[in-house]
């Protein structure tokens, strides 16, 4: 079956980005690939076979349903962390395959520990405490509860982390934050450590703090964005280099790039309105690359009149209004075209770029947003 694009995904840009992460954070803590979101629109089937060439045997999921896909996804032997949504009746089969999975309130603790009994098994388990994001985790006041329940089931439960999440370390002006809940995750750590409650590893580092604070690395850093080539946000860069001074302009290399081809040509003369409605008016007479991408492929109405794409190593912009399945754009200034040829929407032809960050500059998530609106549909096809 052919499709109206492809996404192309570089192993080689993975094991840099890899490779610049450990340079970072040392030989000892372990890397876990975040691959929510369907590792950021690259695809988990494709990226936990390239994540184990890279020596990564650690990954984290948002859902249960992203858990199952990297379990049929391994090849080898590797852990798997939930870090958000599951449904209660998959817990006996979490516990049975040894998948690991955040406890952030009683509710799953307690159903977790009831069914590891009825099982004659253990749960393996993440403790998520509040430290100041106020989304997930258990509250400073309920330590004590905590602790009760975790030092009278130890035979249920095999502690694999106490953990939290950062409200924003990508930015400067949250740091004051972060550094709060830094001293409170500190906190948590020594009251379970002094009522002798261990855990298999602290971790509580995402991609800006793994770059940003070298004491968040503890025994495992939670890398999603910066694995895939981006930083979290361009802020994050420039703090690092302010920080500790980088070997090159960017060392990070991006995994992906999105092809399709011209479905057609169209020529407009002076003063016609192109697409729907009369949002372009030609000013001159154009020839016109009409592409069967839109909206629907997660090529955003953003980009009307606004976006650009390669054809012939040259920048071609977006003429008119995005539409759910095509996108019109200008090749006039092009010496010859032709149905079928190439075209990048992401990524390099020539010595010019399309990233994902100049598809808006409305954003500091657009790479986050753009990357994960990638349907899974789209093939994901390997290169070196």
């Amino acid at each position: 079956m052919l499709h109206t694009s492809c996404l192309e995904i570089s192993t080689s840009a993975y094991f840099q980005n890899i490779e610049f992460i450990r340079s970072r954070i040392g030989t000892g803590p372990t890397i876990s690939s975040v691959v929510k979101g369907n590792a950021y629109g690259h695809g988990i089937a494709q990226m936990v076979p390239i994540a184990e060439k890279a020596g990564i045997h650690h990954f984290s999921t948002f859902s249960s349903d992203e858990a199952w896909e990297v379990l049929e996804s391994s090849s080898q032997k590797n852990e798997i962390m939930i870090m958000g949504m599951l449904h209660p009746e998959e817990i006996p089969d979490l516990i049975r395959r040894e998948i690991q999975f955040f406890v952030f309130d009683f509710e799953r603790l307690e159903h977790a520990i009831e069914t590891a009994k009825t099982l004659g098994l253990k749960a393996q388990i993440h403790v998520e405490v509040e430290t100041g994001f106020h989304r997930t985790g258990f509250e400073w006041a309920d330590r004590k509860k905590l602790l009760e329940i975790l030092q009278n089931n130890e035979s249920a439960l095999e502690l694999k982390g106490l953990c939290t999440h950062y409200a924003g370390a990508e930015s400067a002006q949250n740091h004051i934050r972060i550094r709060s809940q830094i001293g409170r995750f500190k906190e948590f750590h020594q009251f379970f450590t002094e009522n002798q409650i261990q855990f298999e590893r602290l971790h509580t580092a995402c991609s800006a703090a793994t770059l940003l604070f070298p004491e968040t690395h503890m025994d495992l850093v939670r890398v999603g964005i910066t694995g895939y080539g981006f930083w979290p946000t361009r802020e994050t860069f420039n703090l690092l280099k302010d920080q500790r001074p980088l070997e090159n302009r960017n060392p990070l290399k991006r995994l992906l790039t999105w092809k399709t081809q011209i479905m057609s040509l169209k020529k407009v003369e002076s003063g016609e309105f192109v697409g729907y409605g009369k949002s372009f008016q030609a000013s001159q007479d154009m020839t016109l690359a009409i592409l069967p991408v839109g909206y629907s492929h997660g090529y955003g109405r953003n980009l009307s009149n606004n976006g650009k794409v390669l054809i012939s190593g040259q920048y071609c912009p977006v003429i008119g209004t995005v539409n759910m399945n095509a996108v019109a754009v200008d090749v006039s200034h092009l010496a010859k075209t032709s149905p079928g040829d190439e075209v990048i929407l992401i990524g390099y032809q020539g010595e010019n770029e399309i990233t994902v960050a100049s598809f808006a500059e409305t954003s500091d998530l657009i790479n986050y947003e753009m990357l994960t609106r990638l349907p899974a549909q789209i093939p994901r096809k390997i290169r070196d």
